[in-house]
């Protein structure tokens, strides 16, 4: 059966985040009932922190910073911003593989494809979720988040890759969860991309990873580490 490519919105102005949310669940619905197409969707928000199902309060070391949302999706708390490219990913997982581990698996994938093409090494943690660069003598930092919900089988919310965010603003939480790590940036690598270069890298990283339609690589399952499987 044929299953047509996902649709991508590429927001070139800042989405506030509950609107952005609205929205998703909106679309979500409509491809869970067959009457709308996947969506991956690439913006920014304004500066603000997101609050997972397991996000605890000592975690979030400064409230009066910027707003704070609490969000149906999984993990602790996040920063989104300026210079960050969020993207939100509604995929039906019926059409495809019905196994949440391995959609997060092909989440990192895909940005772990996305960053070796600008020759970064992003690599994945047993026990941390995200994708995470070697600084070397011991030192690891996160460049991209992953959180995600899953609604009848459609997936919502999705990943947020550091481009060249303001990197103290990640000071007023501790991020995901993670205390003894630190957070990086393309920027902060000594790598300069635009927004419109990155979106258009991670269109075309993406379908080596999904496939060009609904029914592509992933439902062949990717491998999964064993320590991540059920």
């Amino acid at each position: 059966m044929f299953s047509p490519a996902p649709e991508w919105w590429l927001s070139d102005t800042s989405v506030p985040y509950p609107d952005a949310v609205a929205t998703m669940e909106e679309r979500v619905s409509a491809i869970s009932t067959g009457h709308a197409r996947e969506l991956i969707w690439l913006l920014e928000h304004p500066p603000l922190y997101t609050a997972g199902t397991s996000a605890r309060a000592e975690e979030l070391l400064r409230p009066d910073t910027f707003p704070v949302y609490e969000t149906g999706r999984g993990g602790h708390y996040t920063y989104h911003g300026p210079g960050q490219r969020v993207g939100y990913v509604m995929l039906d997982l019926k059409q495809r593989t019905q196994d949440i581990r391995c959609y997060v698996h092909a989440l990192e994938e895909w940005l772990i494809q996305t960053l070796r093409a600008l020759d970064i090494n992003g690599e994945r943690r047993i026990d941390r979720v995200g994708i995470w660069i070697d600084r070397g003598k011991g030192r690891e930092d996160k460049i991209a988040a992953i959180g995600v919900r899953v609604k009848r089988w459609v997936t919502l919310h999705g990943f947020a890759l550091n481009i060249a965010p303001d990197l103290t603003h990640f000071q007023g939480i501790i991020p995901c969860g993670i205390s003894n790590h630190g957070v990086t940036s393309l920027q902060d690598l000594g790598i300069s991309i635009s927004i419109k270069d990155m979106d258009t890298l991670l269109q075309q990283t993406f379908e080596a990873v999904f496939g060009a339609q609904a029914t592509g690589p992933m439902q062949k399952r990717l491998p999964v580490p064993p320590e991540t499987q059920a």
